[in-house]
């Protein structure tokens, strides 16, 4: 659950409130947003980041795999932060 005014997000059989990075809740309220819909890393870059000083789309690899460890109950087979190999990453359910 995504409280986007609060900031807060719960996940998990427990509903265990998750502590995110600005740019980690970030990037999830935009996937959360676009729900099914797959965007590349590019498109993340300039949704999320802006392209601010950023210009290597590694960096949003890097968020994926920090949030999925953050509220996915098995990161190594994610059910809602899924990768489509070769476009990019959706959020699904």
């Amino acid at each position: 659950t995504i409280d986007p005014g609060a900031r807060r997000v719960w996940a998990g059989e427990d509903a265990d409130e998750v502590e995110l990075t600005g740019r980690e809740f970030d990037l999830l309220l935009f996937l959360a947003r676009h729900p099914g819909q797959v965007f590349s890393r590019e498109q993340l870059m300039d949704a999320v980041w802006h392209h601010s000083f950023y210009t290597d789309t590694s960096t949003v690899t890097v968020h994926i795999r920090r949030l999925r460890a953050k509220i996915e109950a098995a990161p190594a087979a994610p059910r809602h932060l899924q990768t489509v190999w070769g476009v990019g990453y959706r959020l699904e359910g």
